[in-house]
């Protein structure tokens, strides 16, 4: 996943992220890994410390259908 991030986005890097337990700031119960698409500058670290936010459905679609395009259509 991370090389068809990097790829679809075009980013500069990528930051792999799990939580673990509440206090780690885990809210699905089960494991799962983040991963991230990094930019030059990008101020990841300042925004992790802002409350988060889930946005809508068909607002986060275009960014599935970017990774989902770039995994159809490569060939590996």
């Amino acid at each position: 996943m991370s090389i068809a991030i990097k790829e679809a986005y075009h980013c500069d890097g990528i930051t792999l992220r799990q939580n673990n337990e509440p206090a780690g700031d885990q809210h699905a119960l089960h494991y799962h890994m983040h991963v991230f698409p990094r930019y030059e500058g990008d101020a990841f670290n300042q925004e992790l410390t802002k409350k988060s936010y889930l946005s809508e459905p068909d607002v986060r679609m275009k960014y599935v259908d970017k990774i989902k395009n770039y995994l159809e259509n490569t060939h590996v």
